[in-house]
């Protein structure tokens, strides 16, 4: 029991540690893109860009990092799984949802109507 706790406190400060690091270089690609303004915009961009590269690799390194990578993984494989629809399948369910819609929308339009012509009926303003 003991060895599991200590490997988990130092998990979690070896966690701490690796995101303290990533703020501390995504920070420092923003204060070097200020403090470096008259450098070309180019080597600017390339500097900040190599900032968050190695700030992402050093995330990916935390506990939840890695759960990331294997969400990816296991998102990847189920997306292989899918079975997509053929361009005629694709083509009939538009045609089917753009009907649907305009009997929907012809439906709330005459329920509008009717409404405001009850209002108009009980109140007698006009809307």
């Amino acid at each position: 029991m003991s060895v599991n706790t200590e490997s988990q406190g130092t998990s979690k400060a070896k966690d701490t540690l690796l995101w303290s690091l990533v703020f501390i270089i995504l920070a420092a690609a923003i204060v070097g893109n200020y403090v470096y303004s008259e450098q070309a915009l180019f080597i600017r961009i390339v500097a900040v860009v190599a900032a968050i590269v190695v700030a992402g690799l050093v995330a990916l390194q935390t506990v939840k990092g890695k759960s990331l990578i294997d969400f990816a993984r296991e998102s990847r494989i189920e997306v292989r799984k899918v079975v997509w629809p053929t361009r005629q399948e694709t083509i009939q369910t538009t045609l089917i949802i753009f009907a649907v819609v305009a009997v929907v929308g012809l439906f709330l339009f005459l329920l509008d109507g009717a409404l405001i012509w009850l209002v108009d009926f009980i109140t007698g303003v006009k809307g």
